[in-house]
């Protein structure tokens, strides 16, 4: 009897043990919330797609999109069909505290020089709630934009009633939009937030590219990765 007793309190704690392994697949972002692992966007589209859209408040690829006004770091208001000679968007909710955001600031800044003088100027827009994350205050997005020169506009959604008309959940969140105000991606830059030099699939500059020539991205959706938005909990 003593045995089996033993054998059975083996197998149970081998089982025990297989779960907290499953359990620590999972990623804890830098604000504590868990977030899917960054090789989920490294998945088929189709799979990512199935797996992770659900259809919530926000627009989905082939809305159209409505436009605002917002205030930029210069004090302007700025709206997407007040930009001169644009044939498109790179709207990318962003902000100054997260580290994927940081991450992907200078990847911003390249996307911007090449694509603006294509028409497809980079929209950054800040979607945190200061009382929330202080480092994410106006001011501190005017002393971040100074220090890393965004050639960018960089903007302020003051009273957070933009993000959620969107759809966005994460800092960095992509949304390119044609002239038209059609969605045509929403998601990730790239595969790869943590090296630049490493990234395989670049997703965002993949999708500009066939837009440009009337075709349709492929993937038109992918998960992005991210720190959440910050909003104060009702």
């Amino acid at each position: 009897m003593k045995l089996n007793l033993t054998s059975i309190f083996m197998v149970a704690l081998m089982g025990l043990s297989l779960v907290a392994c499953q359990n620590n697949t999972a990623q804890v972002a830098e604000d504590g919330s868990t977030e899917t692992s960054e090789k989920m966007v490294n998945k088929s589209p189709k799979a990512v797609k199935a797996a992770l859209e659900t259809k919530g408040p926000g627009y989905s690829v082939g809305d159209i999109a409505t436009d605002f006004n917002l205030k930029g770091i210069d004090g302007e208001m700025y709206s997407l069909k007040g930009l001169e000679e644009a044939k498109g968007y790179i709207v990318t909710f962003t902000c100054n505290h997260c580290p994927y955001a940081v991450m992907y600031e200078d990847r911003l800044i390249d996307l911007h020089n090449k694509y603006a003088p294509m028409g497809y100027p980079v929209v950054a827009i800040n979607p945190n709630d200061p009382a929330v994350q202080a480092e994410d205050s106006f001011e501190k997005m005017q002393v971040r934009a100074e220090e890393k020169s965004f050639p960018f506009v960089y903007l302020f959604d003051e009273g957070q009633k933009i993000y959620p008309q969107y759809g966005a959940t994460r800092t960095p969140h992509v949304f390119l939009l044609d002239e038209g105000l059609k969605v045509r991606y929403i998601g990730a830059i790239d595969d790869n937030p943590r090296d630049a030099s490493a990234v395989q699939k670049e997703y965002l500059a993949e999708a500009i590219n066939a837009v440009m020539k009337g075709g349709e991205p492929e993937p038109d959706f992918t998960k992005a990765i991210g720190c959440s938005i910050k909003t104060k909990k009702s």
